[in-house]
């Protein structure tokens, strides 16, 4: 039978860096019965960013940082958008670098992610703040 699921993630982020995703979503997904489709992620924000990137290493995320830095400083003169500090506009920036959504394959009742996959809300922000994701499933349901 065809279903269609629309649930929350809500989460707190500490400030700038990498929150895992993948056990919140596939508790999700778990809910909505679905087992084989897709899962679309959209974040509600526009200074945080949905990634899909490297799990096992945790260099990647400092690489991931240092790189997107050198595109994107903080405090860069040329700004006119610093209404809420020095990395207002580097991080609206780095959201349209990385982007708001995702569409994942599901297979099987899981998230059909490859071995060294893994699924992050990116926040670009200095300073903790509070992230809504809407997750979308839809596909044939075990029942």
């Amino acid at each position: 039978m065809y279903r269609v699921f629309q649930g929350t993630l809500s989460l707190q982020t500490p400030g700038r860096g990498f929150q895992a995703l993948n056990d919140r979503t596939q508790e999700l997904l778990d809910q909505s019965g679905i087992v084989t489709g897709s899962c679309h992620l959209f974040l509600q924000h526009t200074s945080a960013s949905l990634i899909l990137c490297e799990n096992a290493s945790p260099e990647v995320h400092e690489d991931l940082e240092t790189l997107i830095a050198r595109i994107a400083p903080d405090g860069d003169p040329a700004y006119l958008h610093v209404d809420e500090g020095e990395d207002d506009m580097a991080a609206h920036f780095r959201t349209l670098v990385a982007g708001v959504e995702l569409t994942l394959p599901v297979s099987e009742g899981r998230l059909a992610l490859g071995t060294w996959q893994g699924l992050y809300l990116w926040e670009h922000r200095a300073w903790p703040h509070g992230r809504h994701i809407v997750v979308t499933v839809q596909g044939e349901a075990s029942d």
